[in-house]
Formats: structure tokens, sequence, C-alpha cells
């Protein structure tokens, strides 16, 4: 996004780009008794290279320049999304219609002939830069919106997936742990992937949140069986099971209606397959190996973790120490061994978080 700040503080960045120098030395003089913040580059290549490091409110540029002329230069600011809404004046000798129409067929915003009058150059500088203000804070405002929107959504998602997690009255803060286990083990595997691997931020960011629907389809499994305390008969387990399919199903509806939603995409994949194991002799599909989704052998290991240290009517929780060596044997058989390692090297912050008081809470994008 257009950087707000300048446009609310401090002088307007005017950058100048013509490679004659009378021009430039003019334009500066003008431009800086009338209070702005001027730069001049006598090549479009150089002014290219400092804009990408200080990006300008406005540019004004010549057509005709050794190098690339000022038709190349505008569409090389309209193509780079950081540079791409900067109002470009030219200011050029060409006085032919289809110079002028080139001109603005390439992304310029107004045309100025040369010679030209200072009172004009200056009356359109200040315009456009009146505009280009009115459209940075009114993509603020619509980024904003959209933030808020998607907070709104997420906290519904959230309490969703919370309603169906409280029908089990031990597990507590079982999905806000979770997420905090998701984020740590990702921001390790980050630091040790093989950049073959693809992970990237934005992928760990959408596990975290997602991870609070990996048990969503307990909604539909019976009181009797989700609530049972005792050893589950053979059928019952089938039953239990079946929770990572109805989750998966339930979602896909989701989807159907909202495609290409990466959250409602990430949150089938851990959903559905956060049981499987990395030997195969998971459920409900058997994948092996990296067949498995990332999203999914992320949850897992943070779910059978927190599972462990948790106490139930029907088990005694684990020390750390000892969940610690359950999931490091694990590795190769049960889990993902890259995950294993990730885990073995921040498993003291698992510890911390499962300790500490968590305050219940949405997730959110920005997070």
């Amino acid at each position: 996004m257009i950087a707000v700040s300048r446009q609310l503080s401090g002088l307007n960045k005017v950058m100048i780009i013509d490679d004659a120098p009378d021009n430039l030395n003019v334009l500066e003089s003008l431009l800086s008794r009338a209070g702005y913040q001027v730069s001049s580059f006598p090549r479009g290549e150089l002014a290219l290279a400092a804009a990408r490091q200080s990006p300008p409110d406005l540019v004004l540029l010549d057509i005709l320049m050794p190098g690339m002329d000022g038709y190349q230069v505008c569409r090389r600011f309209k193509h780079e999304k950081s540079l791409n809404a900067i109002p470009i004046i030219f200011l050029s000798g060409l006085t032919a219609s289809e110079d002028v129409a080139v001109g603005f067929e390439c992304g310029g915003s107004d045309y100025v002939i040369k010679p030209f009058q200072e009172s004009e150059i200056l009356a359109r500088v200040e315009t456009h830069l009146r505009l280009y203000a009115h459209h940075v804070r009114l993509e603020s405002l619509v980024q904003a919106k959209i933030v808020e929107i998607a907070d709104t959504q997420m906290s519904v998602i959230f309490a969703l997936a919370k309603l169906a997690d409280s029908r089990d009255e031990q597990t507590g803060q079982h999905l806000e742990r979770v997420q905090t286990y998701c984020g740590v083990l990702g921001a390790r595997l980050l630091e040790i992937a093989p950049a073959s691997a693809g992970i990237t931020e934005a992928t760990i960011q959408t596990v975290c949140l997602a991870s609070v629907l990996h048990d969503i389809g307990k909604v539909g499994v019976p009181d009797e069986i989700l609530l049972n305390r005792g050893k589950l008969t053979p059928q019952e387990f089938d039953r239990m099971k079946s929770h990572t399919l109805i989750g998966a199903t339930t979602l896909e509806s989701v989807l159907d209606r909202h495609p290409r939603n990466r959250f409602i995409e990430t949150g089938i994949e851990i959903a559905r397959s956060h049981h499987e194991r990395w030997d195969g002799g998971g459920y409900p599909d058997g994948l092996k190996g990296g067949d498995i989704p990332l999203s999914a052998r992320i949850v897992a290991v943070a779910d059978v973790y927190d599972a462990l240290r948790s106490r139930r009517t029907y088990k005694d929780s684990c020390s750390h120490e000892r969940s610690v060596d359950l999931i490091v044997a694990g590795a190769g058989n049960h889990f993902d061994p890259l995950l294993v390692e990730a885990f073995k090297q921040c498993e003291q912050s698992l510890n911390a978080a499962f300790e500490a008081p968590l305050q219940p809470r949405p997730p959110s994008w920005r997070n």
C-alpha cells in the first residue's frame, strides 16, 4: 500500500526527470521555493532506482531522453506495485496530438507542453498532489475496512470452533494453545526448512489461523461417544474418527460458496488430515509422508503435544519431558521428521505456552 505517512506529514516529494540541465535547474528552483522537497535526475534509469528506494509523491517527466525515453520510464513506474499510483506529469516539446495520446495511454496523469508557464506548472503539481493525497486516504480507509471485516469473520469462525470444542468440558483452552504451538513450530520451521520446501511466512500464518478448525467436525459426533470417559469400542472409535470427514465436508460446502479462499482450503486440509501419520498408518485416508498436507503435519504435532500434557478423566497428564520423549520417538512413524526437529529446537517455548495462562481471544488476520 502507498506510504500514507509521507502524505500526511512533512514536505511533498517531487521528482524531476529531464536530460536538459537548464530545465532541471529551473524546475528545481521553482518547486523548492514553493515548499516541495525536490530530487532531479538526467536519466530515467537513475530516477527509477532512486524511486524504488524512496518513492516520490509526484513525477515531472521529459519524453525525449537518452537511454529510456519518458514513455518507457512511465510504463516502468506503472508496472511496479510500489510506484504505480504515483501521478506522472509529462513535460515535453512534442506537440502532436498522437504524442500527447501516447503519454496518457502509458499511464501519465497530465501533459504540459514546453515552453511552460511557471504558474501553470505549480497549479498542475498542486492539483495532482491533492488528488494523490485523496487517493491515499481513500485507500487507507478501504484497507482498514477490509481488516475490520476479516477480523469480524475470524471472530465468528473462532466462536463456532470454540462451541464445538466446548462440548468436551475438559479441553479448556485447547484451541488457543494449539494455535500458539503452531506459531512457535512454524517460526522455527521457517528457519530450518530447506529452501526447496517452499514454506513461507504467509503459509505459517494461515496454518495458525486455520488450526482452530481441526476438531470442528466433532459437532457431528454423539455425546455418548465424545464424552465417554472409558475405552471406546471399535465401532465407537470409528464413529469418533469420522469427525475428520465431517469437518472437512462441512468446510468444503463453505468453499463452494467462497472458492479459492486459502484460509478455508487450509482448514479443510487440517480438519481432514491432522490424524494422518507419516508412516501411512493414520486416518481417514492413510496418507503417507509428504502426501500429508504440511498444515496437517504441523497441527498433528501441536495437537498431540497438548493432548499429552492435558489431564483427562480417563488419563493422567504427562510431564513436559515425557511428552517430548514420546514425540521425538514418533519421528518418521507418527510425525514428519523435519517437524520433530523443529519441535526439539523450540520445546521449551511450547512448555512455556502450556504453563502460561491464556486469555481467550479469537485469532486475527493481523497476528
